[in-house]
């Protein structure tokens, strides 16, 4: 979701977070007046790595204007720690912060990344814009923290003509999953669903549209898909089914519409919808359940973030699901507008969650990639 007032908001979160909450409506008015005033997977290279160096991926650069996919370079400044106010903390509420990386690239389409999933091995990711770009490579980790970014590449995501996706009017690409080699990836503004053989194709793969029930066609705009789960054939109550989350498009009841497509028992539900978050995406943990990052924004009290943790067999056809919340952060931590979600397990079998941003493609935010702990799976 583009989210106009964060862009214009923060240009780092410890500066809010330092605010008095008297003075929070003032400084909105004056960065808005200020803004207002201004406007006018390839294989891993290997490598050694300090704690705190900056690290910069080895590759051609993007050339603007071309649309053939191409390697980039990406730069990675470690974070080291979550609350810069208590840097030796490592837990935050059920997760324990393992690192992470703030991305920059003067290729000209990098940025706005609104979903990511990771392989099985926990290094190569590939991840999408909301503009339609796939960004793929590879995290290099120090010990369990993330610290550079190598063989990196972006192209742009391909329609089912084989042009890119934009020129038929489908952008706000906002969510991604995948079940084995084929990747499904929601669009936002225009309510779809496509699917891709990544696995065989890699960006050259062309998307293939999935359909999806009349009733789930007529979101709110800027509302809409934001995320997917695809739950894999085997002893889930939900095998096979690919689970569906609108962004903040509410039922009779003001609660947050889903829907189970496909599977053994495909129909509409919701999600208890609270403390005014909405959905950003969600990811399927290795037991089944279902967690789901969620995002608010106010003028008066900034942004935050949640995750919350669904078990799956609550969900099903006319239910309205809720579930604890395993993680809240607010401005005062190392967070920007996270919309991405992933989940792996690690070699010591350690449940590990990638967070990613959205950076609106404002040089007041950023592209941050959090790594995080969920200790007990």
């Amino acid at each position: 979701m583009n989210m106009p007032g964060l862009r214009l908001l923060k240009a780092r979160g410890r500066v809010w977070s330092r605010l008095p909450v008297a003075l929070c409506l003032g400084f909105a008015v004056a960065v808005l007046a200020i803004g207002a005033a201004a406007r006018g997977p390839s294989a891993a290279m290997a490598q050694t790595l300090t704690q705190t160096a900056t690290q910069t991926s080895a590759s051609r650069p993007v050339v603007a204007g071309t649309e053939a996919p191409a390697d980039i370079s990406i730069t990675a400044t470690p974070i080291m720690a979550f609350d810069p106010r208590d840097p030796a903390r490592r837990q935050f509420g059920k997760l324990l912060f393992r690192g992470g990386l703030a991305l920059t690239s003067a290729a000209k389409p990098f940025g706005g990344f609104s979903g990511i999933v990771m392989a099985a091995d926990g290094r190569r990711f590939v991840a999408i814009s909301d503009r339609a770009w796939w960004l793929t490579g590879e995290i290099v980790h120090d010990g369990e923290r993330p610290a550079a970014i190598t063989g990196a590449r972006m192209g742009p995501v391909l329609g089912p003509d084989g042009a890119p996706l934009t020129r038929r009017g489908w952008y706000d690409t906002e969510s991604l999953t995948a079940d084995g080699d084929t990747l499904y990836a929601g669009i936002e503004r225009v309510h779809r669903i496509v699917r891709f053989d990544f696995g065989r194709d890699g960006m050259a793969a062309r998307a293939r549209t999935v359909g999806l029930p009349a009733s789930f066609r007529n979101l709110r705009s800027n509302r809409g898909i934001e995320g997917l789960v695809a739950v894999p054939k085997g002893t889930h109550p939900l095998s096979g089914a690919l689970v569906v989350f609108s962004e903040g498009s509410l039922d009779e009841a003001r609660d947050l519409r889903a829907l189970l497509l496909g599977g053994p028992k495909p129909g509409a539900f919701s999600v208890r919808r609270t403390e005014n978050y909405d959905i950003s995406d969600a990811a399927l943990l290795p037991g089944g359940d279902v967690l789901i990052l969620e995002r608010k924004f106010s003028w008066l009290a900034g942004l935050g973030i949640r995750l919350r943790r669904i078990a799956q067999q609550d969900i099903a056809p006319g239910r309205t699901v809720d579930g604890p919340v395993l993680f809240e952060a607010d401005l005062g931590y190392h967070i920007d507008n996270m919309e991405g979600l992933a989940v792996h397990r690690d070699a010591a079998g350690t449940v590990v969650l990638t967070m990613i941003s959205d950076d609106n493609f404002s040089m007041l935010q950023r592209t941050l990639l959090l790594q995080f702990a969920l200790p007990g799976e």
